[in-house]
């Protein structure tokens, strides 16, 4: 069981913790779930660095209750929208989903009706993706005026990162 892997892998961490320095370095990383994905390591944080916002796609739709947190209680003035190639939101369409948890619930008007609530930001092209999410925390009121925003691709592969594009707000 996945419980007791946890609590072994926590014993022989937690046996050679060192508390890690809060040092922000006033970024927050909003990227996608996925395990390939390590953002300390490929952007170049520690640990108390900077914060990261995980969720499926690195969508920043899904990320700006994160955003506005980090904003407006830790005066977080950077954001970086980090999303990658062969990522698992370009592998199914928000219509497919939605259906596929219809069939799995059968009769369950409240699961369809929530679900057909709900955008899971698919995408064909991560530069596009990306910009699409530029251009939405750009138009976003809730986004701090004189905010950096920049995106970037991750690459799979290659372990690279290449910039897309950058937005004040």
């Amino acid at each position: 069981m996945i419980a007791q892997e946890f609590i072994e892998a926590n014993q022989e961490y937690a046996a050679n913790f060192s508390k890690p320095k809060l040092n922000r370095r006033n970024v927050l990383v909003v990227t996608c779930m996925d395990p390939r994905i390590h953002p300390y390591e490929q952007l170049g944080l520690k640990i108390g660095e900077g914060g990261i916002v995980r969720n499926a796609g690195g969508s920043a739709e899904d990320a700006i209750n994160s955003i506005v947190v980090v904003q407006h209680v830790f005066e977080v003035s950077q954001i970086a929208i980090v999303h990658h190639t062969d990522c698992g939101a370009t592998k199914f369409t928000t219509e497919w989903l939605r259906n596929k948890v219809k069939e799995a619930n059968p009769g369950r008007d409240d699961v369809a009706q929530t679900i057909d609530n709900m955008d899971f930001h698919t995408f064909t092209d991560a530069e596009q993706s990306v910009r699409r999410d530029l251009k939405y925390l750009a138009e976003n009121p809730l986004v701090l005026k004189g905010t950096s925003v920049t995106g970037w691709v991750y690459d799979v592969e290659t372990g690279k990162i290449s910039q897309v594009d950058e937005v004040v707000v």
